[in-house]
C-alpha cells in the first residue's frame, strides 16, 4: 500500500526526518517495502506565465510563446523584458494561461523512472525553444496528452515552485498490504495518520465528518426515481445508495490529480476520481453509475433506475470496465438492473454504466460487502482489485453514512452536484447501527494488563495509550476500567486484542526482555516427531533427496493418476487457480517432478517428502474434524537410457530396498500382501493405491495385520499421463501408523566365536508364486529349528526368469549359518538346508536345483 506523506501531513503532524519514521513505522505498524522521494521526480519544474502566443512561421501547429517564470530559472536566455522564449504545440496554449514550465536541465517526470528526459534548448523550424510547457501525462499525472495543463491563477503564481504548490515535494512509503490483513482501517490515510499520532504517543482526531455524518451541504435537484433491493442481506450488510446530478465532468483539479497520481491511482475524470480519493483517504470503497445508462438497460422500464443485489444467474456474463468478460459464479455478488448484471459486487463495475466525461446524472453507492465473499469470487475470477484489496479485510459497515456523506458534498463543492434522491440505506438487522461499535465494550484490568506484557504500566498510561487512537473509556474502581472500541476497528473483539494493542502502542521494543521461568526436567520426546527426523537422516545418508512440494494440488493432476477429487477436501479460498485440493496422498507431487528433472538432465535419483494428507473419509467422530496423516512417500528412478545400461532388474526391488533399510532401521517387521485397490477401506493408503500396478506392487502390512503402505511400480496410464519414465517405482506409507508401532525389543546378541557357514541355495518356483511367499517359508523354517545355539541371516541374492521357460523362475538366496557353541559340519548345514527346501516345497511348491 502507498502512503503520501504529505496527505498524511494533513491529518497529523509530523515533524521527524523520513528516516526516523520509516523505522518507527516498521517497528511497530507494518514492514515497509521501499521510499520514493517524489521531490527528487519534479525538481526544477515551476509555475509559469505565457505572456504572448504568436503562431510559428514556419510551422501550422506551433507557438512561438513568451513566458513569464517570475525569473527564478538561471542561465536562460531572456529577452529585454526579462521573459523566455519557448516553442509549444498545444491546441490550448493562449495569452494569460498559467502553465507549467519545463526549463533546460530539468527531466520530464514521465520519463523519471524509465529513460530520462533531460529538457535542452533546441531549434524547432528555425527558432530556438528554451524548454518546454507540460502536459499532464507529461507530468505524470494521469494520461492527458490532450493539451498542457492549466493552472488556476488564484492557486499559483509564475515563480512558485510546482513541486511544492501542489504537494509534489513528497515521500511514498510503500507499505506490505500483509501486514494490515486485519486492519481495514489501515487501508485510508486518515487510518494511517492516525496510528503513526498514536504510536509517538500523541492525541489523534479525525476529521468531524467522519466522527458524525455531516450535514449534506448540496442542493435539492430534479427527482431521479431509482428502485434499490438487496435480495442478499447476509453477504451485504449495508447497501446505501443516492442520485445526483453533477456539471462538467472533465478532468478533475490538479491538486486532486496529485493526490491519487503520486500514490499511484490513475486520474480518469472527476466523478471517478472523487470516489478513488474517498476511499484512499478512509479505506471505504464508493461507486459510481451513469444513471441514464443504468435506467437504459431495462427497456420495458426507462422511467426509472433500478439497482438490485442479487445472485448472478446460471451462465449470466459481463463485459467489466477493464473490458473483458466475466462469468460469474453463483456464489458471487451481482448488482443488476431489473434484467442484467451491471457489476461484480465488491469487485469490478461494469462497462455498460461507466460514467464518462458526458456523464450528467449518476448513481452513487456505498456499499459493505462480505470479505470471505469477495475474496473467493476475486480468486475464482483473477480480478485483483483496488475495491477487492480494502473489502477483503472487513470493512466496517459503521463508516458508510459517514463516507458516503462527506463524498456527496465534495461532488456539490468540484461539481456542483445536487440531490435528486433521498439517501436509500438498506442495513442488515445484525449491523449495530446504534451501538456505533462493532464488538460490545469490554473491562479489563491494569494488573492483567501488566502481567501479560511484563511492564508497569499505571493506569493513566493504559488509558492515553488507548484514548490517543480514539477508543472511548470509562474510568471504573480501582484498576479497572471499561473500552469501547470505535467502529472502524472490526479486529478489536476480546480483552486479548486489547492488551495486545496496549502494547503495540506502548512499543515492542519497550518491552522487558526476561526468559519465563520454565521446569529444567527434560521435555518428553514426541514419538512422531522423532520418527521423522529419523526417516530423514536415514535416507538421506542412503543417498535420497527430500522435497517439499505444496500441500494443495490440481484437480487435473489427481485425475492423471486415477483419484477421486471427490474424495479431497476441496478448497473455498485457493491461493492458486492451480491449487483446488488438499491432496490424498505424497506421491502424486513427486511423481509431477520426476519429468522436469529428467529433462534437467537428471539421470537417475531418489526423491522423497514426509508430509500430512487428509480425504474426507476420515473424520474424528470425537470433534468431527478431518484426521490428519503423516505420510512418507518416496520414488526410485531414472531415465530410458541410462536405466537400460545400468539396471538389470525391476524397480521394484530397488524401491523395496530403499523401505526394507528404513524398516530395518526401526527394528519393525512387516509382510507383504497382494495388492487389492478398494475405496471401501476406510485407511490413509486407500487413496494412494490407484496409482499402482496391482501385478508389480504389494500392500504392507504391521504384525497386528494392519495397512501400513503400499510399494510397487505405477501403472501405464500414470506414466503415460505424466511422461515417466520406464524405470520408477516407489512406496508411500502413513508413518504416523509407524511410529505407534511397538517395535521389537533389542536384544544384544554377543559374537560368536566360532565361524560361520555360508551357502547359496536355489528355489525353482512358479511364475505366478511371490518372492515374499519363498522368503516367509525359509524364515519359518530356520525360526523353528530346534537347535536354539544356531543364528541365520537370509539374504536374496538374485531372481532368473528364462525367457523360453516363461511359466517359472529361479530365486536364489545366500544363507549364512552360525553357532555360539561349536564349529558347525557341512553335515549340519546341509541337514538344515534340506529343511528349508523341504518348508518351501510344502508351502509353495518349490524345487530346490
Amino acid at each position: 500500500m502507498k502512503v503520501s506523506l504529505n496527505w498524511l501531513k494533513e491529518f497529523t503532524k509530523i515533524e521527524l526526518s523520513i528516516d526516523d519514521l520509516v523505522e518507527k513505522i516498521g517497528s511497530q505498524l507494518g514492514a515497509i517495502e521501499q521510499v520514493n522521494n517524489l521531490s527528487e521526480q519534479y525538481k526544477g519544474i515551476i509555475v509559469a506565465k505565457v505572456i504572448d502566443s504568436q503562431p510559428h512561421p514556419n510551422a501550422e501547429k506551433l507557438h512561438v510563446c513568451k513566458i513569464d517564470d517570475g525569473n527564478k530559472v538561471k542561465d536562460v536566455d531572456r529577452d529585454e523584458n526579462g521573459f523566455i522564449q519557448v516553442i509549444c504545440g498545444a491546441s490550448n496554449v493562449r495569452e494569460n494561461l498559467t502553465v507549467v514550465f519545463i526549463p533546460p536541465g530539468a527531466t520530464v517526470p514521465d520519463t523519471f523512472n524509465r529513460e530520462p528526459l533531460v529538457i535542452s534548448v533546441r531549434e524547432i523550424r528555425g527558432i530556438k525553444s528554451n524548454g518546454m510547457l507540460a502536459s499532464y501525462r507529461e507530468l505524470a499525472l494521469s494520461n492527458d496528452h490532450e493539451g498542457i495543463v492549466e493552472l488556476d491563477s488564484d492557486d499559483a503564481k509564475p515563480g512558485d515552485d510546482f513541486a511544492s504548490k501542489f504537494n509534489l515535494n513528497d515521500y511514498i512509503i510503500n507499505i506490505e498490504n500483509k501486514m494490515f490483513t486485519h486492519r481495514p482501517d489501515c487501508f485510508g490515510h486518515i487510518g494511517i495518520a492516525r496510528e503513526i499520532t498514536g504510536i509517538y504517543h500523541q492525541s489523534f482526531t479525525s476529521p468531524e465528518w467522519y466522527l458524525q455524518p455531516s450535514q449534506l451541504s448540496v442542493e435539492k435537484g430534479e427527482d431521479l426515481p431509482l428502485n434499490v433491493e438487496n435480495k442478499l442481506p447476509d453477504l451485504v450488510p449495508r447497501f446505501m445508495v443516492v442520485a445526483l446530478t453533477v456539471k462538467d465532468n472533465g478532468s478533475s483539479p490538479i491538486w486532486l490529480q496529485s493526490c491519487l497520481s503520486r500514490i499511484g491511482v490513475r486520474p480518469v475524470n472527476t466523478i471517478v476520481d472523487i470516489t478513488n480519493y474517498m476511499m484512499c483517504a478512509t479505506g471505504q470503497p464508493l461507486h459510481a453509475y451513469d444513471y441514464d445508462k443504468l435506467r437504459n438497460q431495462d427497456e420495458d422500464n426507462s422511467n426509472i433506475a433500478n439497482l438490485i443485489v442479487r445472485s448472478p444467474k446460471d451462465g449470466e456474463q459481463i463485459i467489466a470496465l477493464n473490458g473483458k468478460t466475466y462469468l460469474p459464479s453463483q456464489q458471487a455478488i451481482g448488482i443488476a438492473s431489473a434484467t442484467k448484471l451491471v457489476g461484480i459486487g465488491g469487485v469490478i463495475g461494469g462497462a455498460e454504466t461507466e460514467v464518462d466525461e458526458t456523464t450528467k446524472r449518476i448513481v452513487l453507492e456505498c456499499a459493505n460487502f462480505d470479505m470471505n465473499s469477495i475474496r473467493r469470487t476475486a480468486m475464482d475470477n483473477g480480478i485483483f482489485t483496488d475495491a477487492v484489496m480494502c473489502y477483503t479485510k472487513g470493512q466496517s459497515p459503521l463508516q458508510n453514512n459517514r463516507v458516503l456523506n462527506e463524498t456527496i458534498n465534495m461532488f456539490g463543492r468540484l461539481l456542483d452536484a445536487k440531490l435528486c434522491s433521498k439517501i436509500i440505506d438498506l442495513v442488515s438487522p445484525n449491523v449495530p447501527i446504534e451501538a456505533d461499535t462493532i464488538h460490545p465494550p469490554q473491562i479489563i484490568n491494569l494488573e492483567l494488563i501488566n502481567q501479560r506484557l511484563g511492564l508497569e504500566l499505571s493506569k493513566s498510561d493504559a488509558i492515553n495509550l488507548l484514548r490517543n487512537v480514539e477508543f472511548a473509556i470509562n474510568e471504573l474502581e480501582d484498576k479497572t476500567f471499561q473500552v469501547t472500541t470505535p467502529f472502524w476497528r472490526t479486529d478489536i473483539e476480546i480483552t486479548e486484542d486489547i492488551i495486545e494493542e496496549i502494547g503495540r502502542l506502548w512499543g515492542y521494543d519497550s518491552l522487558p526482555l526476561i526468559l519465563p521461568k520454565r521446569d529444567l526436567k527434560p521435555v518428553t520426546i514426541n514419538s512422531l516427531l522423532h520418527t521423522k527426523s529419523s526417516i530423514r537422516n536415514l535416507l538421506s545418508a542412503a543417498g535420497a533427496n527430500e522435497l517439499l512440494t505444496y500441500s494443495f494440488v490440481h484437480g487435473n493432476l489427481m485425475k492423471k493418476v486415477g483419484q477421486d477429487t471427490e474424495r479431497a477436501f476441496q478448497l473455498q479460498n485457493a491461493i492458486s487457480p492451480d491449487l483446488q485440493y488438499y491432496r490424498l496422498s505424497i506421491l502424486p507431487g513427486l511423481l509431477e517432478k520426476v519429468y522436469p528433472n529428467i529433462r534437467a538432465g537428471n539421470k537417475e535419483f531418489v526423491i522423497f517428502e514426509l508430509n500430512p494428507v487428509h480425504t474426507n473419509k476420515l473424520i474424528d467422530n470425537t470433534d468431527n474434524l478431518p484426521i490428519e496423516c503423516q505420510h512418507l512417500g518416496l520414488i526410485v528412478t531414472a531415465d530410458n537410457k541410462y536405466a537400460d545400461l545400468n539396471y538389470h532388474g525391476a524397480a521394484y526391488y530397488q524401491a523395496k530396498k530403499y523401505l526394507q533399510y528404513l524398516l530395518d532401521s526401526f527394528n519393525i517387521k512387516v509382510s507383504f500382501e497382494k495388492l487389492v485397490p478398494s475405496n471401501q477401506d476406510l485407511t490413509s493408503i486407500t487413496d494412494t493405491q490407484s496409482l499402482f500396478e496391482p501385478s508389480r506392487s504389494a500392500v504392507i502390512k504391521s504384525d497386528e495385520n494392519e495397512t501400513i503402505g503400499v510399494v510397487g511400480e505405477f501403472k501405464n496410464s500414470v506414466r503415460n499421463n505424466l511422461k515417466l519414465p520406464n524405470y520408477i517405482a516407489g512406496f508411500e506409507i502413513d508413518i504416523s501408523r509407524l511410529s505407534n508401532i511397538q517395535a521389537r525389543q533389542v536384544v544384544y546378541r554377543s559374537l560368536s566365536r566360532f565361524p560361520s557357514i555360508q551357502h547359496d541355495i536355489c528355489l525353482r518356483v512358479a511364475d505366478t508364486v511371490a518372492y515374499a511367499e519363498v522368503y516367509e517359508a525359509i524364515n519359518t523354517a530356520l525360526v523353528n529349528n530346534q537347535d536354539s545355539s544356531l543364528w541365520y541371516e537370509v539374504t536374496p541374492v538374485d531372481i532368473y526368469q528364462s525367457s523360453d521357460k516363461g511359466d517359472v523362475k529361479q530365486i536364489t538366496f545366500h544363507i549364512t549359518i552360525g553357532s555360539y557353541q561349536r564349529t558347525l559340519t557341512e553335515n549340519v548345514a546341509e541337514t538344515i538346508l534340506d529343511d528349508i527346501a523341504k518348508a518351501a516345497n510344502q508351502a509353495c511348491g518349490a524345487q530346490r536345483i
